[in-house]
């Protein structure tokens, strides 16, 4: 992805809300995240409210599981490309009042960091919009099954998530519903790269 190869690093706002509807408990927790390339993503709390056993045992989880997913992952094995999945064209429909153009993702290998499920594109732009589904792997033992929907925005020359809820059957803790929202983000470029960037390389309709 040029995306990765051009983003240098950013700063984004992030709240994070979780519920626990077995047992009534929630809690709110808003940080700061920090991204340095290639491998480096550190969060610094601002503030939590509610329930300490949300926090411990679904936030604070949720945190250094994407810690350790940019530790140790390789982005082109995880990106949406015809390498990683086989595209099937499903056409338009209306999204937050864009036309977008709609896939159905199939991975060519059952790996942790891979979907199952659909993407929608901008039809005029290219930028992903929105991507939903369920991992074809559990991204940790922790998780039994989890089905997402993620929405992006554009932030310059960048595509980045801005809000992602999730539905999960956990060990421990039950069924858990969590919304994570990025906002503020401060992005920085490879002023040395090219200044085109595609995020995402999609099948030719």
């Amino acid at each position: 992805m040029i995306q990765a190869e051009q983003l240098v690093s950013y700063s984004a706002t992030t709240l994070i809300r979780a519920q626990l509807p077995d047992t009534a408990q929630s809690g709110e927790y808003e940080l700061q995240q920090h991204y340095s390339a290639p491998r480096t993503l550190a969060f610094k709390a601002l503030r939590f409210t509610g329930d300490v056993f949300v926090k411990t045992n679904v936030i604070i989880r949720l945190l250094q599981s994407e810690v350790d997913h940019v530790q140790k992952d390789e982005p082109a094995l995880n990106a949406i490309s015809p390498a990683n999945y086989k595209f099937s064209y499903k056409g338009t429909n209306q999204l937050g009042g864009r036309l977008v153009h709609i896939y159905q993702l199939k991975p060519r290998q059952k790996r942790a960091g891979l979907f199952k499920g659909r993407i929608y594109v901008d039809a005029y732009t290219g930028s992903l919009v929105r991507a939903e589904g369920r991992p074809v792997k559990s991204p940790s033992l922790f998780i039994k099954k989890i089905d997402f929907v993620q929405d992006y925005a554009d932030i310059g020359p960048f595509t980045f998530p801005v809000h992602i809820h999730s539905e999960a059957n956990a060990r421990i803790v039950g069924r858990a519903i969590v919304d994570v929202y990025q906002s503020d983000y401060q992005p920085v470029a490879n002023t040395m790269a090219n200044t085109a960037v595609a995020t995402q390389t999609i099948p030719a309709l």
